[in-house]
C-alpha cells in the first residue's frame, strides 16, 4: 500500500525517509529516523515497534540488519509486514511479507533500501533506486524526493495518490527537514513544492536553533524580515500546487 526509500548520506552522515501512499497521513505511520543510528519505514500492514523496537537495538550496538531480523523474527504478524532499515553506517536491509499485497518488493545497496507493496509493477523500486544512485552529489533530502518522484511517475501505488512524507535528520536529535502532506491529489508533486518553500523560509531559522552544544545563534536580519512577512509575501509563497 505503500513506496518508500530509507537512505544515510555517505558523505554527512544524514539519515532519512521518503515515502507515499494512497491512505491519509502516511508521515505519521511509517517513517521513523533516529539521530547517529538509523531509519526505518515500517508499512504494509504497519507496526511501529518493529521500526521502534529495531531503533533501539542498532542503537545497543547490533546492526541495522541484523536489529531487523530481530524484530522480524518475534512479530507474529511477520508475513503482513514490510520494512527497510538503513543504520548509521550504511548498512541496509529489508523484509517483505509473503502475505503483503502484490505488487510488492524490495531492493537494498549500501545506504539505501528501497521497498513497496500494493504497486503498478517493479519499474517503481527500480526507478526509485536508479535516481537515488545518480544523484549521490545532492543533499540527503533532494535524492530522497528524487527517488520519490521517480517512484510516482513509474506509476506508485496502484490505488492512486493521497499523502507523501519526507524525514532528513542531521547532527541533532531533531529533524532537520520533515514535511508531511497528508490529503492531496497530487502529494509527491506538493511535497516537491513544499520542499522549496521550506528551503526558503524554514531552514534558513533550523540550522540556528539551539544544538546540544550551544543555544544556536539569532535568525539573520534578512531571515527576521522574511518570517515577519505574510506567507504568501514570503520568498516561495503562492498556494499549493494545482
Amino acid at each position: 500500500m505503500t513506496f518508500s526509500i530509507v537512505a544515510r548520506c555517505s558523505r554527512t552522515g544524514m539519515l532519512g525517509v521518503a515515502v507515499a501512499t494512497a491512505v491519509p497521513a502516511v508521515g505519521a505511520m511509517c517513517p521513523y529516523v533516529l539521530t547517529g543510528v538509523g531509519a526505518v519505514s515500517t508499512q504494509s500492514w504497519v507496526n511501529p515497534y518493529l521500526a521502534l523496537d529495531a531503533l533501539d537495538l542498532v542503537a545497543d550496538g547490533m546492526s541495522g540488519p541484523d536489529a531487523l531480523s530481530a524484530v522480524i523474527d518475534r512479530d507474529e504478524g511477520r508475513e503482513l509486514r514490510q520494512v527497510g532499515i538503513v543504520d548509521a553506517e550504511g548498512r541496509a536491509a529489508a523484509w517483505s511479507g509473503v502475505h503483503c499485497t502484490p505488487w510488492v518488493g524490495h531492493r537494498v545497496i549500501d545506504n539505501c533500501a528501497v521497498q513497496g507493496n500494493m504497486l503498478t509493477g517493479a519499474k517503481v523500486l527500480d526507478d526509485m533506486l536508479a535516481a537515488f544512485r545518480a544523484s549521490a552529489d545532492l543533499d540527503l533530502a533532494e535524492r530522497l524526493m528524487r527517488a520519490l518522484e521517480a517512484g510516482d511517475a513509474a506509476g506508485g501505488d496502484k490505488r492512486g495518490r493521497q499523502s507523501a512524507a519526507l524525514t532528513v535528520h542531521h547532527r541533532e536529535a531533531y529533524p532537520l527537514v520533515e514535511l508531511r502532506v497528508d490529503e492531496h491529489a497530487r502529494p509527491v508533486a506538493e511535497l516537491r513544492r513544499v520542499l522549496g518553500v521550506a528551503r526558503l523560509q524554514l531552514l534558513p531559522f533550523v540550522v540556528g536553533m539551539p544544538s546540544r552544544d550551544g543555544p544556536g545563534t539569532a535568525a539573520p536580519d534578512a531571515v527576521v524580515r522574511m518570517l515577519g512577512l505574510a506567507p504568501p509575501d514570503r520568498p516561495g509563497g503562492g498556494g499549493s500546487a494545482p
